[in-house]
């Protein structure tokens, strides 16, 4: 399932290595980190690693890939 989380502020560059295989996307105010969660333990470690790096989480979203 392809995921969409929002983090408060700009990150700059440095960050996308943290995400990898996530696109980093800057919004007006907030980051977007856009990319393919595989499991809920693959959503879990992208969560903690935000925490670890004092990020304030904004939003979660996923949709399905599948075409309706």
């Amino acid at each position: 399932m392809r995921y969409r989380i929002v983090v408060a502020g700009q990150l700059g560059p440095r960050y996308s290595g943290a995400f990898d295989g996530m696109t980093v996307e800057p919004l007006a105010e907030n980051t977007a980190i856009v990319g393919q969660i595989t499991d809920q333990a693959h959503l879990q470690g992208v969560l903690e690693r935000i925490a670890s790096l004092g990020l304030r989480l904004v939003s979660v979203s996923g949709e399905n890939d599948r075409a309706a």
